[in-house]
């Protein structure tokens, strides 16, 4: 009977085209059917530099903010304009006014599939919707343990995974965001030096929308032998999106990173990685390979991948870094 079963669902996904999975909790859209949903933009986009969002090696143009980002904002614009509703009906329900909180989105995905790029460009755009929110982006690379203790621990050739993070302390910080705190601080790390900065931080008063981006911020278990009760970072997520795209693409974006890094910021005698700056393009392959096999690919198929249908909606890549479709989750 199970081997039955399998093969009628094996038949549906075959099939059926890729965006009308009959049960699924996901409604998924085409590029062409997403970017129809908003034909007409809440305010040009012409003007905007488009340098300043986009990450190295990863292409960004008006017609992917038009077509994709566009049509995302207002499906977020939605989401937000009903939690502010609702948190005005229970400031009437209790008589009373409480501190308006952020509304917070997380967003998740594999090194190099183009998190940063897609949290900027969100950042950018909610800011210019009308009612102007003060939108924060908190790259959660802060959270990360100093090198110094990720030596101590074993652990530096993991960092990346779950256990090298301080979840204690970004949990900390979600949870006095949304308990309303004035003034937050955020520690910062730096991908020139790879490592935190020490002492320095970043604060910033609350602001009305804030973006948590990192690998792996949809993560709900980091130990299967621990069976207390425990929160977990998307607890205080509002919305969380997923970046996604096949490991052959990811491989292939991390590789042209590597290389591109190599002629740029590994050029620098301070930086981190200048050591690697003098190798030859297959010497620096074959270690930028070896790196994707042992640390990436591990991470992304253990702990990033099976957190994607955590999330509210989907972003699914091309091999040319271009949106290809979206899914989203029904309610």
């Amino acid at each position: 009977m199970l081997y039955l079963c399998l093969l009628f669902q094996k038949s549906i996904f075959m099939k059926k085209a890729p965006y009308d999975v009959t049960f699924s909790p996901f409604r998924g859209f085409s590029r062409d059917e997403w970017k129809k949903l908003e034909a007409h933009p809440m305010f040009p986009v012409d003007d905007i530099d488009l340098s300043e969002l986009k990450a190295m090696n990863e292409p960004l143009t008006i017609e992917e903010l038009e077509e994709i980002y566009m049509p995302m904002v207002r499906f977020l614009e939605i989401h937000i304009t009903h939690y502010r509703h609702l948190h005005n009906e229970r400031d009437e329900f209790f008589e009373n006014e409480s501190r308006r909180v952020p509304y917070i989105i997380g967003i998740a995905g594999s090194v190099a599939v183009g998190k940063s790029t897609t949290a900027r460009v969100l950042q950018k755009l909610l800011s210019m919707t009308p009612q102007k929110p003060k939108v924060a982006l908190i790259p959660t690379d802060g959270f990360l343990f100093p090198n110094v203790e990720l030596e101590r621990r074993g652990i530096m050739n993991r960092k990346g995974f779950p256990e090298s993070y301080n979840t204690k302390k970004l949990i900390s910080f979600l949870s006095a965001a949304k308990s309303g705190r004035k003034i937050l601080e955020v520690p910062v790390y730096s991908h020139f030096y790879y490592d935190i900065i020490p002492d320095k931080i970043q604060t910033f008063e609350m602001p009305d929308i804030m973006i948590v981006e990192g690998i792996n911020v949809l993560q709900v278990s980091t130990n299967k032998s621990n069976k207390k009760r425990r929160v977990f970072v998307s607890d205080f997520f509002d919305f969380a999106i997923y970046v996604d795209a096949s490991e052959k693409d990811l491989r292939k974006w991390y590789l042209d990173r590597f290389l591109t890094l190599q002629k740029t910021a590994f050029t620098d005698p301070n930086s981190f990685f200048h050591q690697y700056s003098t190798w030859s393009r297959t010497k620096l392959l074959e270690f930028a390979n070896n790196v994707w096999d042992e640390i990436n690919l591990p991470n992304l198929m253990e702990n990033i991948l099976p957190t994607r249908f955590r999330a509210d909606l989907i972003i699914e890549k091309g091999s040319e870094h271009f949106t290809r479709g979206i899914r989203i989750r029904k309610i």
